[in-house]
């Protein structure tokens, strides 16, 4: 493990958890409880499908489900998803093997207690502003933003400039140019 900043310039990796992190953690359960409304940022996903189309992977394991969510995620082109997942390390496992993905060159982005063991097994373990204390200490990185305010634009954003890979294109997120 070196420096930070040497670190991430090594990444081909991302892996995210969904409430807390891409959210401020606050759901609004839609009648019948099987699925839930999410307030999501914008510059979060636009950073998480500009670095699919530059090549990264980028996993999202969640313990949250529903259609509302799976369709965010398959519109910002995520690589690998997991809802409803309990057993997130297995599912790291399954991604790390399914990508031929080396965890030494994986941040996993966290924020709460179930998240410490898949900390562990990547080489850059970080989290948001208002992650719980022992997210944050397990952290190499905390960003500024908090939760669904910027932290996983944060993060990608200094992956990818640390590798001159940052605005290379003026695409959105369906991948149409803007004028």
């Amino acid at each position: 493990m070196g420096n930070f900043k040497e670190d991430i310039a090594k990444t081909k990796a991302f892996i995210f958890d969904v409430d807390g992190v891409m959210t401020d953690g606050g759901i609004m359960p839609i009648e019948g409880g099987m699925d839930f409304i999410r307030k999501y940022n914008a510059k979060d996903g636009y950073a998480i499908a500009y670095a699919v189309r530059r090549g990264y992977k980028v996993c999202v394991i969640t313990g949250g489900h529903g259609n509302l969510l799976r369709s965010r995620m398959e519109r910002l082109g995520v690589t690998k998803l997991y809802l409803n997942c309990m057993d997130k390390i297995s599912a790291m496992q399954e991604f790390f093997a399914e990508y031929d993905v080396d965890p030494a060159t994986t941040i996993y982005m966290g924020d709460d207690i179930p998240d410490l063991e898949c900390m562990e097994l990547v080489g850059i373990p970080v989290c948001p502003a208002d992650a719980c204390s022992e997210v944050v200490e397990a952290s190499r990185y905390v960003s500024e933003f908090c939760g669904g305010r910027g932290a996983v634009r944060d993060i990608i954003e200094q992956t990818l400039r640390a590798q001159d890979e940052w605005a290379k294109d003026r695409t959105g997120v369906l991948g149409v140019a803007s004028r």
